[in-house]
């Protein structure tokens, strides 16, 4: 289940999902400090939200569909990256990945890649590691006899990954970009 959010793009409201919002969010923070030391700055960054929120409409059509990730890259595509367009990200004073940067790597369970709870998935995304190895020791555990209780303890004590920010933080990336 991935999680939606409700956005206004020049006066235009889209539903979308969250990895691609924070994509969004990023490509417009980039092309904002880009221009904002130009006089003309703000009247470019509400031009581009303009074709943005018209690539978009054309993208999903009349119906009312969500904006995908695919849908936020095309448009990108469509328009430019902040650096085509002119931007000059080293003239802001602010940096994005900062603000959306994790300081640590977190431990969930990964619902998306679960068999049973998602216990053994989520310590393969936390270290890296192929699920299925983790799922293996597990098997060899049960043999020993501690498995099923140990992967209980996990299971209760491991939080489930629910949000676009927590698997990020599960896999160790800070964003979509």
């Amino acid at each position: 289940m991935k999680k939606t959010i409700s956005a206004n793009i020049a006066g235009v409201l889209f539903q979308i999902d969250e990895d691609a919002y924070i994509k969004l969010e990023e490509y417009f923070y980039r092309i904002e400090s880009g221009f904002q030391n130009k006089s003309e700055g703000k009247e470019i960054v509400n031009d581009l939200e303009s074709r943005m929120a018209e690539l978009l409409q054309e993208r999903i059509g009349r119906q009312s569909q969500i904006v995908t990730m695919d849908d936020v890259n095309w448009a990108i595509a469509k328009l430019g990256r902040p650096e085509d367009l002119g931007a000059n990200p080293s003239a802001s004073s602010g940096n994005y990945e900062s603000k959306y940067s994790y300081s640590s790597h977190r431990l969930y369970r990964d619902p998306d890649n679960k068999v049973l709870a998602g216990v053994c998935s989520g310590i393969g995304a936390y270290f890296d590691i192929d699920p299925v190895i983790i799922r293996v020791i597990f098997v060899l555990m049960m043999f020993i006899g501690f498995g099923p209780l140990l992967y209980i303890i996990l299971w209760i004590a491991i939080p489930n990954a629910y949000t676009a920010e927590q698997k990020r933080e599960m896999h160790g990336r800070s964003s979509y970009i």
